[in-house]
């Protein structure tokens, strides 16, 4: 298990999600010889350089053909390996979608999808390469855990976690370089169990991924107008942790869940599709990218023009917690 500390939370911040998750990758593999990472043809964008030269034998390069990677992954996964598998959110999770329903959500193959530039994080590249829909369509396979690690310490915590999970799971790497940190020390890690990164009283925020930074930044700025805010991480999409949610539903003036994907299908929809049986549940503020194809652009200027920074997120907030107070 590798230390999280101040100083290696401050050098992953710089090497972003991508890189991370080579480096998380390529620390695990040394506790596992059965381990198979497969790329379809983009392994030095997975941050996987090192770990094919350190495990030349554990790496696959199946081309730019995903479909196949996942039939091939299960057949490794049925022989008894340990099989992860990479590609960008919309190839792998859409592309490959079927092969993912049948072979790992069917047939419960112990394999490991790992998306990488999950959200707007390709910028330039635009809405072919944007993942703003992987999530919902993962979502809604049966037998599939869904994971969106908080920053780039939690990647380790979560590739760690992956590799002694058995069953199919999806992985959503969002964010870029210089990602910004939520943990610098150690914690407990769960797959299914989500953590309350600060308590609040009058608003209850959810996020997942990028935006548990960016909703601790808004709860910053509520807290200066005297508003007791809660931050919870949820970094299991699925299984949802109903019990977190439970705890919040009774104490809450507003519910608010943020995501870096389409407000359909995701992390605030998995959330009111589980509040909506309650009497007493609270208003749901859900935040997160518009049922529409965007524009491309630099990324941090993408999150902004979707209000998926602090400051925006905070007056979103203001404006609803207005009306129900």
């Amino acid at each position: 298990m590798v230390d999280i500390t101040p100083s290696n939370a401050r050098q992953w911040s710089r090497l972003g999600s991508r890189g991370v998750f080579g480096q998380a990758i390529l620390a695990v593999a040394e506790n596992y010889p059965q381990m198979m990472v497969m790329s379809a043809d983009l392994g030095n964008s997975s941050g996987l350089d090192r770990f094919k030269k350190t495990y030349p034998d554990q790496f696959l390069n199946i081309g730019i053909a995903e479909q196949n990677m996942i039939g091939v992954a299960s057949g490794l996964a049925k022989e008894g390996y340990n099989t992860f598998v990479t590609s960008f959110a919309p190839f792998i999770s859409m592309r490959a979608a079927e092969q993912i329903r049948m072979n790992l959500g069917y047939m419960e193959m112990n394999v490991k999808a790992v998306a990488i530039g999950s959200g707007i994080s390709m910028a330039f590249l635009g809405n072919s390469h944007y993942g703003i829909e992987d999530a919902a369509v993962m979502r809604a396979i049966p037998n599939m855990t869904v994971v969106s690690p908080a920053d780039c310490a939690e990647i380790f915590k979560v590739v760690e976690a992956a590799a002694e999970f058995k069953g199919p799971m999806y992985i959503r790497l969002t964010g870029a370089v210089n990602n910004p940190p939520v943990y610098t020390e150690n914690y407990d890690f769960e797959i299914g169990k989500a953590i309350v990164l600060k308590e609040g009283s009058d608003v209850n925020i959810i996020a997942c991924g990028t935006m548990v930074y960016e909703s601790l930044e808004a709860a910053k700025i509520l807290e200066e107008q005297g508003i007791s805010v809660g931050v919870i991480n949820m970094h299991t999409i699925k299984p949802l942790d109903t019990e977190a949610i439970n705890k919040l539903i009774g104490k809450s003036k507003l519910l608010v869940t943020v995501e870096e994907h389409s407000v359909i299908g995701g992390l605030g929809s998995a959330v009111a599709e589980y509040t909506c049986q309650f009497k007493d549940t609270p208003p749901q503020l859900r935040l997160g990218l518009p049922d529409a194809f965007g524009k491309t652009g630099d990324y941090r200027y993408l999150l902004e023009k979707y209000d998926l920074v602090g400051p925006k997120i905070a007056n979103s907030i203001q404006g609803l917690l207005r009306e129900v107070s």
